[in-house]
């Protein structure tokens, strides 16, 4: 009924609209991001309504976050110290635990372990954060308790271990696909010069899957800085830099999730800092992203030849 290069022409109007939508997606989320976040620093809300705003340096630098106390005081960066320590210490846990994973699955374990072990990671995948956040409160806590002898079973730790679990399979997943995607004829080529399997791996498969190593260890830092539920069930709460790792913290998302709702729509300072911590804490996953696209451009193979 229709002839061949209008269904292709309809097929790739339908792609071309399938992938706009994803850009206006994230550029309306930009937009309503700034256009909420702006009058934090310039004093004018979208009604034009004056109110004080505060400068950008004393926002983010500031060691104070105290926003409904008699003199209000905006500094997050006791919360962006807490993602960023959180983030630290489970990405230690996580990148070891995630790529030793991978390597095992793709390069030692036999098909038949491999069959049982990868869907166990991949439904560890599945667990809604809640329940890791459960987790965390009612068993994690506990038994730090008893093991180290401090005051708060929910600490910095605690959301780091259990950071730790979420990421490790986004770090597997991809990291699996990097060392499935290298050439068996580099594989082989190592074993004939005489090296072992272990010598192989380390020294042949890894470097020549370093493009999606790195992009698995960077995605699953952004899968913790992001994560919101953990963070706001097991962190501790706590608005103060960190000065050991059993204290109690409150990064980024706990604190815009567990305050959005004692403010005002759009008519409060409160409302408005909120959104700017948000602008933050996307600026930080965007450049997380930008840097795991550089490196997989950087170090980007392809084939044998290019080993």
């Amino acid at each position: 009924m229709f002839s061949r290069s209008t269904k292709e022409k309809a097929i790739r109007t339908g792609f071309l609209l399938a992938a706009s939508a994803s850009i206006i997606a994230l550029g309306l989320i930009m937009y309503f991001l700034i256009s909420e976040a702006l009058p934090t620093f310039t004093g004018f809300d979208a009604m034009g309504e004056k109110f004080q705003g505060i400068n950008i340096l004393d926002f983010i630098f500031g060691s104070q976050w105290k926003p409904v106390s008699e003199n209000p005081q905006w500094g997050i960066l006791p919360l962006i110290m807490g993602s960023v320590w959180v983030t630290l210490i489970s990405s230690i846990i996580a990148i070891p635990l995630g790529i030793m994973t991978a390597v095992y699955l793709a390069e030692i374990a036999p098909r038949k372990v491999r069959e049982i072990i990868k869907p166990m990671v991949e439904l560890l995948a599945s667990l809604p954060s809640v329940v890791i956040g459960f987790f965390g409160m009612a068993v994690v806590a506990p038994i730090m308790l008893s093991l180290f002898d401090i005051r708060f079973g929910v600490n910095m730790l605690n959301a780091s271990i259990m950071l730790a679990f979420m990421a490790v399979p986004t770090i597997t997943s991809i990291a699996e696909d990097a060392i499935h995607s290298v050439p068996d004829d580099v594989r082989e080529g190592s074993l004939a010069l005489g090296a072992t399997r272990f010598e192989t791996i380390w020294r042949v498969v890894l470097p020549s899957s370093l493009s999606g190593l790195s992009t698995a260890v960077i995605l699953g830092m952004s899968r913790s800085i992001g994560e919101t539920m953990v963070v706001l069930m097991v962190a501790g709460g706590a608005a103060r830099i960190p000065t050991s790792i059993f204290d109690p913290v409150r990064p980024m998302p706990a604190s815009i999730a567990a305050e959005m709702g004692e403010t005002s729509f759009g008519l409060e300072m409160h409302y408005f800092a909120l959104f700017a911590i948000a602008m933050v804490l996307f600026l930080i996953t965007f450049l997380f992203n930008l840097l795991a696209d550089h490196i997989a451009h950087k170090y980007k193979q392809v084939g044998s030849a290019s080993l």
